[in-house]
């Protein structure tokens, strides 16, 4: 009786320190790839704390172990202003690194202007990127609501939006073939 009323107790502990769990919206999800599961597993945790998460998202003795690492508020001070050092010298690395090639850029415009106008004039010419030609418009009105988005949402000169991520294998749906790019009118 005993050991039942203290596995009950116990048990009853456990229930309490942890926090709610979500498993009325929990998907149901078919055979996966265990690949994916071991992936989603080591990326996203589960929220019940009962063990030490080897992701570092839990553990139950953190208040012990930053007590042993930083004993004294004099030593979190310090290691907090060396952190903030660290990030500052990484931050001006960053921007003297970022003025160089701005500065070398506008050598580049200059000797560009000095060599060809032309060539200068078309490479800092503005464009309105929700501009559309005629022949674009007549475009628009054939294609349906997805297309008309897919066309509208894509910025000239950039990269476009409706390609896939090159991956190393197929998906598992399979390739669809009926699929064409949309090809817009210059």
């Amino acid at each position: 009786m005993s050991s039942r009323l203290a596995s009950g107790k116990l048990f009853q502990s456990l229930r309490n320190s942890q926090p709610l769990i979500r498993h009325y919206a929990a998907r149901p999800e078919a055979v996966t790839d265990p690949k994916k599961e071991i992936i989603r597993r080591a990326l996203y945790p589960s929220n019940i704390r009962n063990r030490a998460s080897p992701t570092g998202t839990w553990r139950p003795d953190v208040g012990l172990a930053i007590q042993h690492a930083i004993p004294s508020v004099q030593a979190h001070n310090t290691i907090e202003r060396a952190w903030l050092l660290h990030k500052r010298q990484i931050r001006k690395r960053r921007e003297a690194e970022l003025a160089r090639k701005f500065e070398s850029m506008r050598k580049a415009m200059e000797e560009l202007e000095k060599i060809d106008t032309r060539l200068y004039m078309e490479a800092n010419r503005q464009e309105d990127p929700r501009a559309r030609s005629e022949a674009e418009r007549q475009l628009a009105k054939t294609l349906r609501s997805s297309e008309l988005r897919a066309v509208e949402a894509r910025v000239r000169g950039l990269f476009p939006r409706e390609l896939r991520v090159p991956t190393e294998t197929p998906p598992p749906s399979g390739w669809n073939y009926e699929w064409n790019p949309i090809q817009r009118p210059i």
